[in-house]
């Protein structure tokens, strides 16, 4: 990872005074051992018409993994040779921003004994970043930085330059100027939107860093338009920590606002903000959604089709009117967390008698799946690539033909409300499509009719009025003269 700061200078206002701004001279090119690998602080140039100073990161991915403890942390994902194989030495992230605040703390604080006017007052500054991941594109990049008097130059770096056709990467080629900022703001600044930019923290992220973002976004944070997407990301969407912190900066701001002290207004907000509810995640309103599904349709035995962890199906243990429960996933992995967490080896026999977990792909037919009452495909058909969803159809209405099929999948609409969603982006990187409800009714009727259904829809999630809810429901009932036919053959 590399980031240089430029200033440029007069002969009574050197610009090598940057080198007593930051404490390092710029004479020496000096190393700093971090727990992710070593900075470097060089100058490249240092004039007194015109100074720069560089960070240089080299991250050790080994150390990064080791940090991690296999739990995910460190920026380690599962996939073991990714663990090594990543982005983490070449493209600015939480960890350039780790450095920056370790490496140069004083002059993040404004603290400068020998020059206290310079790190007072503003300065001619370009900061740039070769290779910085911008989840949000160009666009992001401009709605976080320019609303603080930066001037912007961004150019997004191409997948590969021999084939243009191929588009754009997430990274960018950034270049910021001005000239109203002090030295320490400039790295505050960069301190907490850089790490907002790459939608990761790679490391743990622990309550106190609602106080580190508060101390580096003091002065900007509380009156930036897109506040809130900056603390989400800040705190990796952990809702109760991005909760508290937006509740301490409405009172930053409440108490400017009344030229007032934080103290004076606190007991009022707080008792306020303890009335309001924690609202349900989406996830679990998705699987009341499909048990209320399933009590409609009485259903005793129940497929679920693309189980992945067992979520839902730790949910059907809960209804006594399921007798049997059948968890099919592609994935073996998935399979053997879903039987941790469900706790099979340790169940009870009359419990575990009610569950299987069977190895299968949805796009053949399995006669293991036939005779059921219900079957569950639950944020699965995205994950297919459009030709293999007739196969899909075929396998679970054509061959399996249960009594009841609840299908639900992402309302692409709803997308727009989704603050932290870039425009254009689906919501999960392996989703190959994400449909209109207009798109999904158009599907659900057509299977419905050509196997012998009825559809019904239903919303997920809140219903708004322009872009409808964020999860769409569809509820196939076979019809009764079909399954009369079934039966007799």
């Amino acid at each position: 990872m590399f980031l240089t700061l430029t200033t440029t200078g007069t002969p009574d206002r050197p610009a090598t005074d940057l080198g007593f701004l930051l404490h390092k001279h710029p004479d020496k090119a000096q190393a700093f051992s971090t727990s992710f690998g070593t900075a470097h602080v060089l100058y490249p140039e240092a004039e007194e018409q015109r100074c720069t100073a560089a960070l240089l990161l080299e991250v050790d991915a080994v150390a990064l993994v080791r940090r991690g403890k296999g739990k995910g942390r460190g920026g380690a994902p599962d996939a073991a040779l990714a663990q090594y194989v990543n982005d983490r030495p070449y493209a600015a992230s939480s960890l350039l921003a780790v450095a920056l605040s370790n490496v140069f703390s004083s002059a993040m604080r404004g603290v400068c004994r020998s020059r206290p006017e310079r790190a007072a007052e503003p300065l001619p500054l370009r900061v740039q970043i070769p290779a910085l991941p911008a989840r949000g594109g160009p666009d992001l990049v401009r709605r976080l930085f320019e609303p603080l008097g930066w001037t912007v130059t961004v150019e997004p770096v191409p997948l590969d330059t021999e084939f243009p056709e191929w588009g754009d990467s997430r990274y960018v080629r950034l270049e910021l100027e001005s000239a109203a900022h002090t030295l320490a703001e400039t790295l505050r600044h960069l301190y907490v939107l850089l790490p907002v930019l790459d939608d990761a923290k790679h490391y743990w992220v622990a309550p106190d860093e609602v106080d580190k973002l508060l101390r580096a976004g003091e002065g900007w944070l509380p009156g930036h338009p897109e506040q809130k997407l900056i603390t989400s990301r800040y705190l990796s969407r952990r809702w109760s920590l991005t909760r508290e912190a937006m509740d301490r900066l409405e009172l930053l701001r409440l108490a400017e606002t009344d030229d007032s002290d934080v103290e004076e207004i606190d007991n009022a907000v707080a008792a306020e903000a303890e009335q309001e509810e924690k609202p349900t995640p989406l996830a679990v309103q998705r699987r009341e959604a499909i048990l209320t599904a399933l009590r409609d349709g009485a259903a005793a035995r129940v497929l679920d089709l693309g189980c992945g962890e067992g979520h839902l199906v730790r949910e059907l243990l809960k209804e006594p009117r399921v007798t049997e429960i059948v968890g099919v996933d592609v994935s073996v992995r998935a399979l053997t967390i879903a039987s941790r967490r469900l706790k099979l080896d340790r169940m009870g026999e009359r419990q575990a008698a009610r569950v299987r977990l069977l190895q299968g792909s949805l796009s053949y037919t399995d006669k293991r799946l036939a005779g059921y009452d219900a079957a569950v495909l639950s944020e699965v058909i995205e994950h297919l690539d459009l030709p293999r969803l007739p196969a899909l159809e075929y396998a679970v209405f054509g061959s399996a033909r249960p009594r009841t099929v609840v299908v639900t999948t992402p309302n692409v609409e709803y997308n727009v409300r989704w603050e932290t969603l870039p425009a254009g982006h689906v919501r999960h990187r392996d989703h190959r499509f994400e449909w209109t409800r207009e798109e999904f009714r158009t599907w659900a009727g057509a299977v419905a009719g050509r196997h012998g259904y009825t559809v019904e829809f239903r919303p997920v999630g809140p219903d708004d009025p322009e872009v409808g809810p964020p999860t769409q429901l569809a509820l196939f009932t076979l019809t009764t003269a079909t399954e009369k036919e079934a039966k007799a053959a």
